[in-house]
This record gives C-alpha cells, sequence and structure tokens, in this order.
C-alpha cells in the first residue's frame, strides 16, 4: 500500500530533529495529562464513596469505634477521624500540661484542620500538570506550526516557485502540528475544570464532616443540621465508652 506524503507517517519521516522533538513533546504531555485525569478521577469516585460512608453510617453506629469501622482505611474520611481520636486521647493523656495552655475545642480544631489540609494537598497532586499542559501545548503546537511553515519558504525559495507540490508537505506538517496541539491541550483543560469542581465538593464535605466531629469530641453530640438532629449522631466521644 502506498504511503501517504502527507500523512503523520510521512511527517515522522520527512520531519528533522525539531519536528521529531515537538511531535513527542505533545506526545509525551498527553500521556501525561491522560494518567493524571484517569488516576485523580478513580481517587474522586472513591472518596465520593467515603463521603457517603461519612455522612450517613457513620453516625448511624452506636459507638465512635463503631463509626469509625464503616469507614474503612486509607480514605480521607477515616484519617480525619482517627486525627480527631487521637488528639483527644492525647489532650486527655496530658491535660495537666495542656490545659492550661490550649483547650480542647482548640486542640482538636487544630488537628482535624491538619488532617482536613494533608488531604486538599493530596487532592490537589497533579493539578499542576494538567494546568501547565492546557495551556503550554497550544503554543508548543503552534511552534511546530511555525518551523512548518518555515520549511514552506524555504522550499518556494529553493524551487523559484510557490507550486503545491512544494509547499503542500511543510504547510500539511505545519497544520498536523496546530491539531496535535489542541488535541493535546483541550482535554487537560476540560479534565482540569472537571476535578477542580470534583475535589471542592470532597472538600466541602471534608469541612462538614469535620466540624461535625469537633461538635462531638467537644460536646459528646453531633452538631444539628438545620434545626434537626440528624439520626444517630449521639456518640461517645472516646472509646466507644
Amino acid at each position: 500500500m502506498e504511503v501517504s506524503p502527507y500523512g503523520l507517517e510521512s511527517l515522522w519521516a520527512q520531519g528533522d530533529l525539531v519536528t521529531k522533538g515537538v511531535a513527542v513533546l505533545l506526545i509525551a504531555m498527553s500521556i501525561a495529562s491522560w494518567y493524571v485525569i484517569v488516576t485523580k478521577a478513580l481517587q474522586l469516585f472513591q472518596y465520593r464513596k467515603s463521603a457517603r460512608a461519612a455522612g450517613h453510617e457513620f453516625w448511624d453506629a452506636t459507638s465512635l469505634q463503631a463509626g469509625m469501622a464503616t469507614l474503612g482505611t486509607g480514605n480521607p474520611f477515616a484519617d480525619i477521624a482517627q486525627a480527631g481520636v487521637t488528639a483527644m486521647d492525647h489532650h486527655v493523656a496530658h491535660k495537666g500540661h495542656l490545659h492550661d495552655e490550649l483547650s480542647v475545642s482548640d486542640w482538636i480544631t487544630l488537628s482535624l484542620r491538619q488532617a482536613i489540609d494533608e488531604t486538599q494537598a493530596r487532592l490537589q497532586t497533579g493539578m499542576a500538570v494538567l494546568a501547565s499542559v492546557g495551556s503550554t501545548a497550544p503554543f508548543v503546537g503552534l511552534f511546530g506550526t511555525v518551523w512548518g511553515i518555515y520549511h514552506a519558504l524555504v522550499a518556494i525559495g529553493t524551487s523559484g516557485q510557490a507550486s503545491i507540490d512544494k509547499v503542500a508537505g511543510p504547510v500539511g506538517e505545519a497544520l498536523i502540528m496546530t491539531a496535535l496541539g489542541l488535541a493535546v491541550a483541550i482535554p487537560a483543560t476540560f479534565g482540569y475544570n472537571a476535578l477542580v469542581r470534583g475535589n471542592k465538593a470532597v472538600i466541602a464535605k471534608m469541612n462538614k464532616f469535620g466540624f461535625d466531629l469537633h461538635a462531638l469530641f467537644v460536646t459528646g453530640s453531633r452538631a444539628k443540621d438545620g434545626g434537626n438532629s440528624a439520626s444517630g449522631s449521639k456518640l461517645v466521644a472516646v472509646g466507644g465508652k
């Protein structure tokens, strides 16, 4: 089968080091962005399942230990709950030393906030890659476009005539580079926006969960929502006693 002189294979075969370098860079950027999109989407899916457990099953439990068992392990809501338990136990064990310096409310607040901030930092991992790819890929493709047009002008100057057979290859090379840049940038941009929205929703649920945990540890009962206390909201804060 005859290979088209204007296809991708011809582009790679006839391209110089700059053209091949731009193509390889765009392919690498596309692979990196899709890897981030897929992995972060799976992470968000798991976190949303944990958020549903934290919003219902956790508060329906009869004790804090039973509630934490419903959260499982390896998710941010379990980490936040464990941070609260650890902070409460630490404050009780060192009450004689910490009581005059920091109240139990402030200590629990700091511990829960630190756990939430750590999870938020994990959620942001990889987002810079998508932002960078989405903003720079079109310009990388544009550079390849300019280089292809330069080849077209050189072909015209060398031959002394602007016939279509002299410029079709370089111009086609330029258009392909433009298309590659857009094909890399568009999914990265859409993926970034979708993941940002998903991260904000998870962070909001973590903040709400942390607020309810703070009320549980300080007052012994979950904070009321809209004037109505949720079912199963009264859990024993420490050790399930």
